[in-house]
């Protein structure tokens, strides 16, 4: 297929933006970039598709999302995080089904591809969400997917003793042997869509030597780690406290820094904490919206980026962040910095962008294959229409598409050579199908959770 008549952000070495241009797919590789006219006379009898001058983009890759929490959108606004995690969040989830897990998956993947993410890294996947299902999803919708399968022993988190939902805790012969079943069976999957990884628990849900035996095996099998860390004060209280390290000092301690790790919010750090990361290289996933709606506090991406630390971006859960829309997520990441350092230059729009795609693809260990749109690369990308009142005029798209556009403006998407959103509408899946059985879903389990969810405001 030839893609033409576009405006392409290649995101490559350069960060070349292509006018005019045009892209070949061959099977699931991009074969060739360049103007529309050459590529036209070389690929004389390819399908072609005409963008009319629409803007390509890498696809994007969300560094953090949490699928469970898709069907629970909105149960705990406006909470602090430990009321959040234990009268919402954990009681609802600890309620979940395999199908719960399925339905939920299908919702936050289906909101995903419309909104322009090809790729995202799930970040803990609990027994009880039905791994099988999850991955079934993944397979049946054409997305890009790592699956983080839970990791735990302990039913605790930080400084809060017997805090979890008795539904959510599970031991380390359920949680580490279940992922190593999962790695077994489908790491490769879906034409290599599909990668599985560990994704344990915060410090205080894990003992230290669970931790190492996680990290041993990562490193025989060459899997990648995700895990919370210093999201909240209480983090760094708790490690201090118990073991008299900072929160990477700790995790340096049981095997959980490197190349395979990528650690999410990373908010409560010193400097000296931020060069241990860049020196391991260590990955960080930033969560902008999810932070600054639970109070969490801010992550130092200004320095992390200037020490040399790879940053990508997540959007986080339902109920932290309220949607899977990376491009909105760009937009906060950027502006989010200026206030708080009151420097308008930090964070520019370009930075934003490459934490959205070719960071991302880094962190996940696929800048080889995705990322940035090149010859050899395989074909994940999204057109945008940026022909919209509120994006015109584009006149810096790389501006416009951080600062104005969102998910809705997103019109064709292709994952692995394949066209799964075209002019707007989901090939893989019935949206429809999927919003009323999330609906249904959600009202079960909200009865089955004994939680009654009401507006603050009367109701008549």
């Amino acid at each position: 297929m030839l893609l033409k008549n576009a405006t392409i952000l290649t995101m490559n070495a350069n960060r070349d933006i292509l006018t005019n241009g045009a892209i070949a797919v061959q099977g699931n590789r991009i074969v060739a970039l360049g103007k529309t006219s050459a590529l036209e006379a070389r690929y004389p009898s390819e399908e072609s598709l005409d963008l009319g001058g629409k803007l390509i983009i890498p696809g994007l890759i969300d560094t953090h999302v949490h699928l469970a929490q898709a069907l629970i959108r909105g149960c705990a606004d406006d909470m602090a995080l430990i009321q959040w995690l234990c009268e919402r969040v954990w009681v609802l989830q600890g309620n979940f089904t395999h199908d719960d897990g399925y339905v939920s998956a299908r919702l936050g993947i289906a909101e995903m591809l419309r909104s322009g993410t090809t790729t995202f890294l799930e970040s803990m996947l609990a027994h009880r969400y039905g791994f099988d299902g999850i991955a079934q999803a993944v397979q049946e919708s054409g997305i890009r997917a790592c699956l983080a399968g839970i990791v735990m022993d302990i039913g605790t988190y930080a400084t809060q003793t017997n805090s979890m939902h008795p539904g959510m805790i599970e031991s380390r012969d359920t949680s580490l042997l279940g992922v190593i079943q999962m790695h077994d069976k489908w790491q490769g999957a879906a034409n290599d869509r599909l990668h599985v990884w560990f994704g344990p628990r915060t410090p205080g849900g894990v003992t230290s030597e669970l931790y190492r035996e996680m990290s041993e095996i990562a490193h025989q099998r060459q899997m990648g780690i995700t895990m919370h860390l210093a999201e909240v004060e209480a983090d760094k209280i708790y490690l201090q406290e118990k073991f008299g390290l900072t929160p990477v000092d700790y995790a340096e301690s049981v095997g959980l820094l490197g190349p395979r790790s990528v650690l999410v919010h990373m908010v409560w750090l010193t400097s000296a904490e931020i060069e241990k990361l860049a020196a391991t290289g260590t990955h960080v996933s930033h969560n902008p919206s999810s932070n600054s709606k639970l109070a969490s506090g801010v992550c130092k991406v200004p320095l992390m980026l200037e020490r040399g630390v790879n940053v990508a971006l997540g959007c986080d859960g339902g109920p932290s962040n309220n949607d899977y829309d990376l491009i909105r997520e760009m937009k906060m990441a950027a502006i989010l910095h200026k206030a708080v350092t009151l420097d308008p230059l930090i964070v520019p729009a370009e930075t934003v962008l490459e934490m959205a795609t070719i960071n991302g693809a880094r962190a996940l260990g696929l800048d080889h294959e995705i990322g940035s749109l090149e010859v050899g690369k395989k074909a994940d990308l999204v057109v945008i229409d940026l022909a919209r009142l509120h994006t015109t005029p584009a006149i810096n798209p790389v501006s416009t598409l951080v600062y104005a556009a969102t998910g809705g403006e997103v019109d064709t998407v292709m994952v692995d050579g394949q066209i799964v959103v075209r002019q707007g509408r989901l090939l893989t899946m019935d949206e429809h199908e999927v919003m009323r059985e999330a609906n249904q879903h959600a009202n079960m389990l909200y009865q089955r959770a004994g939680i009654d969810l009401k507006p603050r405001w009367p109701i008549s």
